[in-house]
């Protein structure tokens, strides 16, 4: 089983943190890295090889991680000179890849099952299996509904439940060779190519623990959590 963990991006959101640190290598507790407990997890879950696509600080990952044996892994390294995508990366490297394979962000904290995500799309037949995370938003406002400068419904301050993209999917390499290596390629594009041709994507639902530490609210729970929840997150790794 082979994964590939995109950890190219500048971390943004998460500055002042990542002036000095790629946000994958980022502290979670006392002792570990995200990346180190995502590598942990992957080789604790069968998985013995992975491929970091890497950019910004990109060095300070590789000096890290080295060849990955320090985890049973066998780790290789591709490099983004200029932004890609999330999908980008993939097109450089899909003559090394097996014809199906799992993709991740580097900045993931969850208990998902990576293996079951990746078997469970090798048996779909689907081009692309998006694990997905139900979340709410509650809005502070009073909704109004208007037509014609009328208000015709009225809901104060409702929530919206909906299932975003946990950043973890299991992806064919026949699914990608229809795009340009070299060139960026987003997700969503992906995904409405898939839509629009009659081909769409499977579901992955998940419900257990997840937090995209890339968004400073989870990065805060992710450390006020992660003692509480090591066992559950690190088990089997």
């Amino acid at each position: 089983m082979h994964a590939v963990i995109l950890a190219g991006g500048k971390g943004v959101r998460l500055r002042p943190y990542t002036t000095a640190l790629p946000k994958p290598l980022v502290p979670i507790g006392d002792s570990h890295a995200i990346l180190e407990i995502v590598l942990r997890q992957l080789a604790g879950s069968g998985f013995r090889r992975c491929t970091l696509a890497i950019g910004h600080l990109g060095n300070i990952i590789r000096a890290y991680v080295g060849d990955g044996s320090q985890w049973g892994m066998e780790v290789d390294y591709v490099t983004e000179d200029s932004p890609l995508g999330t999908m980008g990366p993939l097109l450089t490297m899909l003559g090394q890849l097996p014809e199906h394979f799992l993709v991740m962000n580097g900045d993931v904290l969850t208990d998902l099952d990576f293996a079951d995500v990746l078997h469970t799309h090798q048996g779909s037949g689907a081009p692309l299996t998006v694990s997905t995370y139900a979340r709410t938003v509650s809005i502070d406002f009073g909704v109004l509904t208007t037509d014609e400068g009328e208000v015709v419904a009225f809901t104060e301050k409702p929530s919206v439940d909906y299932r975003v993209s946990m950043g973890v999917y299991g992806v064919s390499r026949n699914t990608l060779d229809r795009y340009t290596p070299g060139l960026p390629l987003g997700f969503d594009e992906v995904v409405l190519d898939l839509l629009s041709a009659g081909n769409p994507p499977r579901a992955y639902d998940f419900d257990g623990y997840w937090l995209d530490i890339g968004r400073p609210d989870d990065y805060d729970r992710a450390n006020a959590e992660f003692g509480s929840r090591r066992e559950l997150l690190l088990k089997g790794a």
